[in-house]
């Protein structure tokens, strides 16, 4: 007979820790998605760069960033405090975090080079302190707990509370814009420079204040068996861990999905559906505008969180990844074909609501097969690198992030798009922005597609892993 191993299951955790760790990356995602949404259309139509410059600035900054994420991962991983590895960088980064967020949307007083420059050192100190932050407390999902269902429960929680601030964010962003105009006896719908940093200053103390909690409600848990290794030797375990490159490719291109999608959303709207829409419901009107069919979408993006426990418990990780991303591709491309109607703008958002639904979905996932993958990289590499593993995603999101808005802001400019206050587009120009808002989310969802199906850390293969780890840990 063979002998049945049996393996204790690790305590839940309380729901305060869970709610806890959510807020980190509500933070996160306040500024995240107010830099997806709306930094390029601010370095092109306040900030005063042009298209071309405001592309090289968003891609040239992300060599940078190839450093500094795996660097910040092999820093966290060789922290050693009463407080963890990963959780006092929430309380030591949280403030700089914030000052870095209001530098970013500040307009100086300089000429065009000064400005440039600006840009470009405010827009490099955002990223490594975004950086600084943001992938310790991802690498935290490794430390909390080593049951990989509850790494998922987790995961929904960081993400639900992110799209919970992406709402808030993105819902709120023009009005308290347009409240601060009102301040300062401005008339009309103007983008005021100064505006939009009051605006970013509000938004900043409170990514401050919920970091913070998130230090104050959370614990590590989980205390690895690691070897003494060199920072060399966890690179080259990294680079020889075949998951990590699989999931790196379907995660930057999934994000690559999302960052077009935002950064050409205030484009779409300025040009193709223009002002004054309006969404009626029973008599009522509603004005139907780039932030407000966003922040619908973040919503319909908490719902598919709250799906994705079920879900995965049901089909696997996997098959719920590549199902998500193949009705990407196919509601994607039919966002193109929406008639500038009123039925139609119903028709947007009805598609935009089921596009976030699978977002959401999708997006815990990515954070817990990275933890998947980082106890993968302890059996098989006697390797815990988990802060390393989880620099990945953060640089895979920043590249996706940068490749995405900078593609857009490069094709716009190639078709002629002006940024012009009033100008009137081509009609070539308009149809690359209904397609950069549906064909090219389609084509990059494939290639996403391509990557998670030979994705081989399947749910049998993972409760393999964990066994097999408990009894190592034990020992």
């Amino acid at each position: 007979m063979s002998e049945k191993i049996s393996v204790n299951q690790p305590a839940k955790a309380p729901l305060s820790e869970k709610i806890g760790y959510g807020f980190g990356d509500m933070s996160s995602s306040m500024f995240w998605k107010i830099f997806t949404a709306y930094l390029p259309f601010f370095y092109s139509t306040i900030f005063g760069l042009s298209l071309v410059d405001a592309t090289f600035l968003m891609l040239i900054t992300r060599v940078w960033d190839a450093i500094s994420d795996p660097m910040m991962g092999v820093i966290a991983d060789r922290t050693s405090t009463k407080w963890g590895k990963y959780r006092p960088y929430l309380l030591w980064i949280a403030i700089p975090f914030a000052v870095a967020g209001v530098l970013l949307f500040t307009t100086p007083a300089m000429d065009y080079e000064g400005k440039r420059i600006w840009a470009y050192v405010t827009y490099i100190l955002m990223m490594t302190v975004y950086t600084a932050i943001n992938v310790p407390y991802g690498a935290m999902l490794g430390v909390m707990t080593s049951d990989s269902d509850e790494k998922t429960v987790f995961s929904s929680f960081r993400m639900f509370f992110a799209y919970a601030g992406s709402f808030i964010v993105l819902a709120g962003w023009e009005p308290l814009c347009k409240a601060f105009n009102k301040m300062q006896g401005i008339e009309g719908n103007v983008n005021d420079p100064a505006s939009w940093q009051y605006a970013m200053i509000v938004v900043a103390i409170c990514c401050a204040v919920l970091f913070c909690l998130t230090f104050v409600m959370t614990r590590e848990k989980v205390k690895s068996e690691k070897k003494e290794t060199s920072v060399v030797s966890d690179l080259g375990s990294l680079f020889r861990n075949a998951p990590w490159w699989i999931l790196l490719g379907g995660v930057l291109f999934f994000n690559f999905f999302n960052a077009v999608r935002y950064t050409v959303g205030p484009f779409f709207f300025a040009s193709i559906i223009g002002d004054g829409a309006t969404l009626s419901i029973f008599s009522m009107e509603f004005i139907f505008y780039a932030g407000i069919f966003f922040a619908v979408g973040e919503v319909a993006n908490m719902a598919g969180v709250a799906m994705t426990p079920m879900i995965t418990r049901m089909i696997g990780k996997k098959t719920t990844f590549m199902a998500c991303l193949i009705l990407l591709i196919v509601l994607s491309s039919a966002f193109f074909f929406v008639p500038c109607t009123a039925a139609g703008y119903w028709v947007m958002m009805l598609l935009q609501v089921v596009i976030s639904i699978l977002t959401g979905i999708v997006s815990p996932l990515v954070w817990s097969m990275y933890a998947d993958i980082a106890d993968y990289a302890e059996l098989k590499f006697n390797t815990a690198s988990t802060g390393l593993i989880f620099s990945s995603s953060s640089m895979a999101q920043k590249f996706g992030g940068a490749i995405g808005g900078s593609a857009v802001t490069a094709i716009l400019a190639a078709v002629g798009y002006s940024t012009v206050a009033g100008a009137v587009q081509t009609e070539s120009a308009l149809i690359w922005v209904r397609a950069i808002m549906s064909f090219v989310p389609a084509g990059v969802a494939a290639l996403s597609l391509a990557f998670i199906s030979i994705y081989p850390l399947t749910t049998k293969k993972m409760k393999e892993i964990q066994a097999q780890l408990e009894i190592r840990r034990a020992s």
